[in-house]
């Protein structure tokens, strides 16, 4: 057992992995792969609900996910975090973005997009999520 119990991540090796390492093996495609990358990390930790969606970011120490504004068809989501962590300027927002809409695809159950929109001077990124109501799918994930 180790002597220190607290669980912390080292934002220099999160930043050598997410900026520089796969950014070099990506190239062109980063953000291609990073949408698909973050979709598949939704269906294997799938979320029941918004609250556990945005309790997962925080899990995963990509920032606060929180709900900027909800409608009939579609929401938009801030990310914020400590600019030093968030490296908006540096940084390649699509994997969250593929994990939002994989996740509200699910609990919607309607064919969803998002595209993540960079706000450096608020340190913020929106994620504008919509989803067509006329284009149901199915293996969603059942609402409490």
């Amino acid at each position: 057992m180790l002597n220190n119990p607290v669980n912390t991540i080292s934002s220099f090796g999160y930043e050598l992995i997410r900026d520089h390492v796969l950014s070099s093996i990506l190239g062109k495609h980063e953000d291609d792969v990073l949408y698909w990358a973050g979709k598949e990390l939704a269906r294997k930790f799938p979320c029941k609900s918004q609250e556990e969606m945005l309790a997962f970011f925080n899990d995963a120490s990509w920032g606060t996910l929180s709900v900027a504004k909800e409608s009939r068809d579609g929401r938009i989501f801030h990310l914020t975090s400590d600019p030093q962590f968030l490296q908006i300027n540096n940084r390649s927002f699509r994997l969250e973005a593929g994990f939002i809409a994989e996740q509200i695809q699910q609990m919607q159950g309607y064919l969803t997009e998002c595209y993540d929109e960079k706000h450096d001077k608020q340190q913020l990124v929106n994620f504008t999520v919509k989803w067509d109501v006329k284009e149901r799918i199915l293996n969603t994930i059942p609402s409490k």
